[in-house]
């Protein structure tokens, strides 16, 4: 503080801004968590994918065992694990042939904590 003469005083701030090291230990070792999960999201979401092109190859079949059959050729081809050909139901919407499917994941965070994924879709 500085003074003046009557009354007149200057005050400086030196007070500092910005992220204790505490602060900065929590918000990395959240980034890090939230980097972990994604990491972990990320490969069910492109396997979610490639059921969905599965299906639409497998819409091609011209019987229910036919479709069940290109869908595990495809499935074979894009390594996906988590669905088989039996787990899709196939219909038919007026002269169109309908799969569609729906499966869960299940990613293990820590202890008893789970992350449920629930994937479903239908052919185009």
């Amino acid at each position: 503080m500085i003074e003046f003469g009557e009354g007149m005083t200057i005050q400086f701030r030196s007070r500092q801004h910005g992220l204790s090291f505490l602060g900065l230990l929590v918000v990395g070792g959240l980034l890090a968590v939230c980097g972990v999960i994604i990491a972990e999201i990320v490969p069910t979401a492109i396997e979610y994918q490639g059921v969905r092109r599965a299906t639409n190859k497998a819409q091609e079949g011209a019987s229910v065992a036919e479709i069940r059959n290109i869908f595990d050729r495809t499935a074979s081809v894009d390594n996906i694990k988590s669905i088989s050909g039996k787990d899709l139901e196939v219909s038919k919407e007026g002269d169109k042939i309908v799969v569609s499917f729906a499966y869960q994941r299940e990613i293990h965070l820590f202890g008893p904590a789970y992350l449920t994924l629930k994937y479903s879709g239908r052919s185009k």
